[in-house]
């Protein structure tokens, strides 16, 4: 586990918030001189605390309107059925996480499309068509009033 102090974790909080912020915004929020801070924001990213940097898009203004989670459940739990299934989840553009978890189904997917009808095509045309897919439910996210996601 990281070494994570209150200066470090004020840094890497302004960071998430606004990855594009200056060192010198930076230094000045988390109450550092910028050498201090920039030193400290360079040793987060050698160490792999920082492991990138993102834009975070507006999906309306991309036409993206619609989106659901999914859980899928698989008629086999071999290795080959799970490799399968995550190759064309990564060959999916609507697949934007898939997640393999624990409980009454092995995944869960967020997919994100133009609108109910693009996902009906999604649902239909690459879920409907795998061998290994036993079981789909769908559930429309109807608003975001907290999404941190970057």
């Amino acid at each position: 586990m990281a070494d994570i102090d209150d200066i470090n974790a004020r840094i890497l909080q302004e960071l998430s918030r606004d990855g594009r912020i200056s060192n010198i915004d930076l230094a000045d929020r988390v109450g550092l001189s910028p050498s201090a801070c920039l030193r400290r924001v360079q040793d987060l990213e050698r160490r792999g605390v920082i492991a990138g940097y993102r834009a975070v898009l507006d999906k309306t203004a991309l036409g993206v309107g619609f989106a659901a989670y999914v859980t899928v459940g698989l008629n086999s739990h071999t290795k080959a059925s799970q490799e399968a299934f995550e190759r064309a989840m990564a060959r999916a553009a609507e697949v934007v996480e898939c997640h393999n978890i624990t409980g009454a189904v092995e995944y869960l997917l967020r997919v994100e499309a133009t609108d109910l009808t693009a996902y009906k095509r999604f649902h239909t045309d690459v879920l409907g068509t795998l061998p290994q897919v036993h079981a789909i439910t769908s559930y429309v996210v109807m608003g975001s009033p907290k999404d941190e996601r970057a």
